[in-house]
């Protein structure tokens, strides 16, 4: 028997509040990329196109963060009973693999660069770097409430900022450039762009990962849910209880609660129903919740059934 379901809506999810941020941002990373590639290459920079190509990424990464809000918005239906709501956290995982693949490249062409270093015109690259941090600055500041609420917002919001890290490391190599014409500036600080990357992606996996696993959400106390339910006047038992995430924002539990006959006749089903409903959205802020409400040694007859 379910509590807090509403069936004829399809799911809102936490990044679609956002959807406007990431078109704005995804309008600034495309025309700074375009002015970057130029820079790049008339300056012969491989931290300016190293932090180029972390834009290409970004606009790639901002584009299916947009395409998985589109489909997470689509209802339900019989097949898909929570409709595409997880399409956000896949974008998600897309965004990881975007960024551990950049780092990469950026790690190999600045190993190349070492063995053989390339001059580079820091004058140029300061301007056009420049030019990036702005742009860059811009759009974190539009992703930086988003990014709270949903694990596809944030993907996105730390490809910027790992982009805008990687701007302030050009201009930094430029103007060591300029001022001692130390040509290995420019593939270390397309290093440190690299391992600036890695650690904010390695955090943002896991956190994705453990939604695709069903995990459950780490501001979730199982232990003080349990407790929480088992307190409730009538409950005399719980089990197979389970909470998990579909999407940023959609915490979902289920569970079969072992009620007094005497109780829930007195009771009755809803109220008990309303009871564990309001328990679990008061104290722990899981609003979709399915409740198996049983007599006493229910849960042995199911287990016979299952053998």
């Amino acid at each position: 028997m379910g509590a807090g379901h509403d069936h004829g809506r399809g799911l809102a999810t936490a990044g679609a509040a956002h959807r406007w941020r990431l078109r704005i941002a995804l309008a600034i990373t495309l025309a700074v990329l375009a002015v970057e590639v130029v820079g790049g290459l008339l300056a012969d920079s491989l931290a300016l196109l190293a932090d180029a190509g972390h834009m290409a990424t970004d606009a790639l990464g901002l584009a299916m963060a947009l395409l998985a809000i589109h489909f997470a918005g689509r209802p339900p239906s019989a097949r898909r009973t929570y409709g595409y709501a997880r399409a956000e956290i896949l974008a998600a995982l897309g965004n990881c693999l975007l960024l551990f693949g950049v780092g990469g490249y950026i790690l190999y062409e600045a190993v190349l660069r070492f063995l053989h270093p390339v001059p580079t015109d820091g004058g140029l690259t300061i301007v056009f770097g420049a030019i990036g941090l702005a742009a860059n600055a811009v759009s974190l500041a539009l992703l930086l409430g988003g990014q709270r609420e949903s694990l596809n917002v944030r993907g996105a919001y730390l490809e910027v900022l790992a982009d805008a890290l990687g701007s302030v490391a050009v201009l930094v190599s430029a103007g060591i450039i300029l001022a001692t014409g130390w040509r290995t500036a420019d593939p270390i600080a397309s290093l440190l762009i690299a391992f600036m990357i890695v650690p904010r992606t390695v955090a943002l996996l896991r956190e994705t990962l453990n939604v695709l696993l069903e995990a459950a959400p780490r501001d979730v106390d199982m232990d003080a849910v349990r407790a929480h339910i088992l307190a409730l006047p009538g409950v005399e038992g719980l089990h197979d209880l389970h909470v998990w995430t579909i999407t940023s924002g959609m915490p979902v539990l289920s569970a079969h609660v072992v009620v007094d006959r005497r109780a829930l006749g007195a009771v009755g089903h809803e109220n008990m129903l309303h009871a564990l409903q309001g328990c679990l959205g008061q104290h722990f802020d899981v609003g979709h919740c399915t409740f198996q409400l049983e007599p006493g040694g229910h849960a042995d007859h199911e287990a016979k059934l299952c053998h």
